[in-house]
């Protein structure tokens, strides 16, 4: 890692720690979620409360990637410092990197409490090496949605990107069955359950803590997505660069 790459990881890390809202609002929801439903339905049997103890982790991931990446991104490009980078000679790596590594340590500072809340409260149970794997899965299926907060982040404003992410990460958590097992979900969700990039990776992370074949389909849809992501994000960035052409 470069010297430049840990110099933005620092900057914007502490940028975070100085407003810290976003990191608490990931860590509180999915906790709160946790308490509401998974600890008095699902918190006595040992396989159900592994499971929504992942879909649990994957949710707060989700806010941290996509909801806090494109506020962080957008509200970025409308200060004057963001524009003078853009002229310096590194390129835009480093600025790439060190905002992706902060946005995963935020993911993982904001799954602790679920954690904690599964150890103790739940009959859920996960060997050191299956979680070690678990939180590597949870930080893979995390990369779409980080690639969608960049697209959100670069193509609108501070304030309209409050708003569309969290119109889009709601529906793409409950469809991906994150909230609310498919089971229990309307026919039409769960025919479309397998093409959302959450339920790929939450089949991912259940690969990884429960050693379940996640579906072809769900993983083919999650790597989809992330080109498309990836593809629009790229798109955005080199339209905003415009702006100071």
């Amino acid at each position: 890692m470069s010297s430049l790459t840990l110099t933005h990881l620092r900057y914007q890390f502490l940028e975070q720690l100085r407003v810290p809202i976003s990191l608490v609002a990931s860590a509180f929801f999915p906790a709160a979620a946790m308490l509401a439903f998974v600890v008095p339905f699902t918190g006595a049997d040992p396989a159900s409360a592994t499971s929504a103890t992942a879909g649990m982790m994957l949710f707060g991931a989700m806010s941290s990637a996509l909801i806090g990446l494109s506020i962080g991104v957008a509200q970025d490009r409308e200060r004057p410092w963001d524009p003078y980078l853009r002229t310096l000679p590194a390129g835009p790596l480093p600025r790439f990197a060190g905002r992706i590594l902060t946005t995963m340590i935020g993911m993982v500072l904001s799954v602790v409490p679920v954690l904690l809340i599964s150890a103790f409260l739940t009959a859920a149970t996960i060997s050191p090496p299956r979680l070690v794997l678990g939180i590597g899965a949870l930080l893979v299926g995390s990369v779409p949605f980080m690639l969608m907060g960049l697209f959100i982040g670069y193509a609108v404003s501070s304030k309209a990107a409050i708003a569309v992410s969290q119109v889009a990460y709601f529906p793409i958590a409950a469809l991906g069955g994150l909230l609310v097992p498919l089971e229990v979900m309307p026919g039409f969700v769960r025919s479309l359950a397998p093409f959302v990039p959450s339920r790929g990776a939450i089949e991912l992370m259940w690969a990884a803590v429960a050693g379940r074949a996640p579906s072809p389909v769900s993983v083919v849809a999650f790597a989809a997505w992330s080109v498309l992501a990836g593809a629009a994000a790229t798109w955005a960035y080199r339209r905003d660069e415009g702006r100071f052409s």
